[in-house]
């Protein structure tokens, strides 16, 4: 998916013991990534120099250096549509 970065709203970071969770709010979509060390996703986001984002697979994971950014999950809401539902698309 591709969403420009001229829609582009606001990212908003949570820390939950290890695990982080950021938000990255669009005019038509809301990213929520969920994984580690994602300050620095988060800045690059909004120094619009993130060119590309995936979830990492689990049998993977165990090969990224601590304090390295790793996501585990991406989850694609769309903006309220006309009928005022959302719809989800997990990635």
């Amino acid at each position: 998916m591709l969403l420009p970065f001229d829609q582009f709203a606001f990212a908003e970071l949570k820390s939950n013991g290890k695990e982080q969770r950021l938000r990255l709010v669009f005019a038509t979509h809301e990213i929520s990534l969920r994984g580690h060390s994602l300050r620095r996703i988060e800045m690059a986001m909004q120094r619009m120099e993130l060119s590309y984002l995936a979830a990492l697979p689990r049998n993977r994971r165990s090969l990224v250096p601590d304090g390295e950014p790793m996501v585990t999950e991406i989850v694609v809401v769309e903006a309220e549509t006309q009928e005022g539902q959302q719809q989800r698309s997990p990635q």
